[in-house]
């Protein structure tokens, strides 16, 4: 459920999706973290850019993945943000966090591609 100056910003590409997920509560599919700009034009009747929105599921896409994702522990995760027939929609993905060893290896090629690129710039 968007307000008027969200669609405009989303027309203008101003979204981002890099921290975003989305959280079942109490039935319902809510997107968190979804950053859409304010649109310039908007003045006084702007929006919040990181609000909670929530969903617009059917009863059986809920209960499909939405609940068994709550259910597993696993993470709904929106993939890409488009239009079709005049409505914006999202593309939601089920996916698994990383253990915490995953993470700390991850850091560790992060910071040894950090050092090699750091040597290349010097010699």
């Amino acid at each position: 459920m968007l307000t008027g100056s969200e669609v405009k910003s989303l027309r203008a590409g101003q979204v981002s999706l890099e921290e975003a997920y989305a959280r079942m509560d109490r039935g319902e599919v809510w997107l968190v973290g979804c950053d859409i700009q304010e649109y310039k034009q908007a003045n006084v009747w702007n929006h919040e850019p990181k609000r909670r929105r929530k969903l617009l599921l059917h009863r059986r896409e809920i209960a499909k993945f939405a609940s068994q994702a709550y259910e597993k522990n696993l993470t709904l995760v929106p993939l890409k943000m488009y239009f079709k027939g005049g409505r914006a929609k999202v593309l939601l993905g089920v996916g698994r966090g990383k253990k915490m060893y995953d993470k700390r290896e991850s850091l560790k090629k992060q910071d040894m591609q950090r050092e090699i690129n750091r040597a290349m710039r010097r010699g």
